[in-house]
């Protein structure tokens, strides 16, 4: 059965999205595997990431930002954890190239903490496949600090 919204009903709907954007784009997206990726317009590396999120599962949309050190700071990210995009997912903050499987344990754990970082940008992690691959730490973060969650090598445990 079709429902043909009037227009009274389509300009409610509209202007309730227009009030509760995140609602919205969450509805949108519909489960806990959809990621907003915040991003500078002028990263490719970024997009490799993101790239490899969906390859993964996950539903991801991409926002160029302007000042990506303001997305940090209304995200609580740490300066020593900041890399060079920031995402939201059920709750938490993905900065950086976390790989998707660390996200998975994220995920399942659901540990009281603002979010997961990948300090820097890491060679061979996943998005900075290029060059010789390097092993870096993890780190789960809060308004209090960050502790280490586990070292990776490219998108695997080392």
């Amino acid at each position: 059965m079709s429902h043909a919204y009037t227009r009274r009903e389509a300009a409610l709907f509209l202007g309730a999205a227009a009030l509760f954007p995140v609602a919205a784009r969450a509805a949108r997206a519909g489960d806990a595997r959809s990621m907003i990726v915040h991003k500078s317009a002028t990263c490719g590396c970024c997009g490799g990431w993101s790239s490899r999120m969906r390859d993964a599962g996950f539903v991801v949309e991409e926002i160029n930002e302007p000042d990506m050190k303001a997305i940090k700071a209304k995200f609580g990210v740490p300066e020593k954890m900041a890399s060079c995009h920031t995402a939201e997912l059920d709750g938490y903050v993905i900065e950086g190239h976390v790989p998707a499987a660390a996200i998975e344990r994220l995920l399942k754990e659901r540990p009281k903490a603002i979010g997961l970082a990948a300090p820097g940008m890491p060679m061979g992690s996943p998005g900075m496949e290029m060059g010789e691959p390097e092993t870096y730490t993890l780190y789960l973060f809060d308004a209090s600090g960050a502790g280490e969650f586990g070292r990776w090598l490219g998108d695997k445990p080392a």
